[in-house]
């Protein structure tokens, strides 16, 4: 993979700070740059990504490595659809199916999910594909250790609140189970980023959930703090 920016670190050094290489081409934060950097630390396999939740394909976290890397993959969204992409309601119980319908390799190089809603029950169901890295938006509004998502339903429509997705916590007990390590938070409390846990020796050095936590820099203010969206009358449930 042709590494795009010359920043000045050995590719056989350990990096702990990820955020410092945070670049926005096409992304809606900083996710560019992070993935860049965690490919260029453990090499792709195929090139190819899978990303739902897309929208019209103009901001999302594949596009920088589909037209600057050469990437191939499958784009999904439930609203959206084109040439680029598949316009599909993600649930869990469809998910490995879409996959297989269109021909999803089993060991990819990359899966991005961001639908504002069913992200954890979405990404449980995943078992037979194994992406070597998984990016999900989390809900920062909930900081370590608390554990919870929104209660599954598959026809979940997201409102101008604060109920959606699941907390850092609930998505990285979920990874580890899976064989992923959380490597990283974007600076504005948005997506969280997991490698597989084979990959990550050598090459990361893995600091604590408190610290990677990123809060929320979105929504409201409260006191000159931001606290995201407005409290919602749904309840997160434990997990």
């Amino acid at each position: 993979m042709r590494f795009l920016f010359s920043w000045n670190f050995a590719k056989d050094r350990k990096i702990r700070y990820i955020n410092k290489f945070e670049l926005r081409i096409y992304s809606q934060n900083g996710e560019d740059g992070i993935l860049q950097t965690i490919f260029y630390k453990i090499g792709t396999k195929n090139r190819y990504f899978v990303e739902f939740g897309v929208g019209d394909g103009n901001e999302c976290n594949t596009r920088f490595l589909k037209e600057a890397h050469n990437w191939k993959g499958l784009w999904m969204d439930a609203k959206y659809k084109s040439n680029d992409i598949k316009k599909e309601l993600v649930t869990k119980e469809n998910v490995e199916k879409l996959f297989k319908k269109y021909k999803v390799p089993k060991n990819f190089d990359l899966l991005s999910i961001d639908i504002d809603g069913n992200d954890y029950w979405v990404w449980e169901a995943i078992k037979y594909y194994k992406p070597r890295v998984v990016v999900i938006e989390y809900n920062s509004v909930y900081p370590p250790p608390i554990k919870v998502a929104v209660k599954y339903d598959a026809n979940f429509e997201r409102e101008a609140d604060n109920y959606f997705g699941a907390s850092l916590s609930a998505l990285e007990a979920l990874g580890r189970e899976k064989g992923y390590t959380l490597i990283a938070c974007d600076s504005n409390g948005i997506n969280a980023f997991f490698v597989r846990s084979n990959l990550v020796k050598d090459r990361f050095l893995i600091d604590t959930i408190v610290n990677i936590y990123k809060p929320p820099k979105f929504g409201l203010k409260l006191d000159g703090k931001y606290v995201g969206y407005k409290k919602s009358k749904r309840e997160m449930i434990s997990i």
